[in-house]
């Protein structure tokens, strides 16, 4: 069965990465697969939260959103609504839990970097692209700190290894690599896979939508996404170095 944009099963989008997209934040990435575009900020601030004081290390986490109208249809804000949905925390944990993985946390000292990824417009994959952005947006911020002298080392030993994520799922029986919306919706296995610059893993997301998947199905899901996520380490290489 032919991909709704014509790509091969095991083709990314065409990814951009568009570092200073914004003027204030200390990190901030414009990351596009296909359609999906993404605006991701990293916010640097002094202190961590009350639970992490005197510890002598940094924090990072993430908050996610999407805009009313990056969708077909107008969805109302949250933050109107007065309450953060379940998926909105899932992801935001997730980015979060994801980036940490890349920072040596006690190098930071006791500076907090927040990670705003908003969805400006949405087709498939948004999770994995805010935190494909955020490791850059997040490097930026990084080198920020190193810049007014306020890390302990340097730029490329805090951050110790680049992070990058994908979508993979089934259609047809087929394996396919980073779903757009009309995949996803009618996928049989949706699958999120999370990774270092150099295939380990850091987090897999996965279930049967329309059934169960069997052990080789899932070896396949896996080697495309990190397959996946490595052309995308070299995509953020190529970022940070423009």
């Amino acid at each position: 069965m032919a991909r709704p944009d014509g790509r091969r099963p095991d083709q990314l989008r065409p990814v951009t990465l568009t570092r200073g997209w914004s003027t204030h934040p200390e990190g901030s990435v414009l990351v596009e697969f296909g359609a999906t575009r993404v605006l991701c900020t990293a916010s640097v601030t002094e202190g961590v939260p009350r639970w992490r004081k005197g510890s002598g290390l940094g924090w990072v986490t993430a908050e996610y959103a999407m805009l009313p109208r990056a969708t077909n249809t107008r969805s109302d804000r949250e933050s109107v609504r007065g309450k953060i949905g379940g998926r909105t925390h899932e992801i935001s944990r997730l980015i979060g839990r994801s980036l940490r993985a890349c920072v040596d946390l006690k190098a930071l000292g006791e500076n907090s970097i927040v990670l705003d990824c908003d969805v400006l417009q949405a087709d498939g994959g948004t999770r994995t692209a805010a935190i494909t952005g955020a490791y850059v947006a997040l490097h930026d911020a990084v080198t920020w700190l190193s810049g007014r002298k306020a890390l302990a080392g340097k730029v490329e030993k805090v951050m110790h290894r680049s992070v990058a994520a994908v979508s993979v799922g089934i259609l047809a029986g087929e394996p396919r690599l980073d779903l757009c919306y009309d995949e996803d919706v009618a996928a049989e296995v949706d699958m999120n896979v999370v990774c270092t610059g150099t295939g380990d893993f850091v987090e897999v997301q996965g279930t049967g939508e329309a059934g169960v998947f069997a052990r080789d199905q899932l070896d396949a899901l896996l080697d495309l996404g990190v397959m996946g996520c490595l052309e995308l380490a070299d995509a953020q290489r190529k970022a940070l170095t423009s």
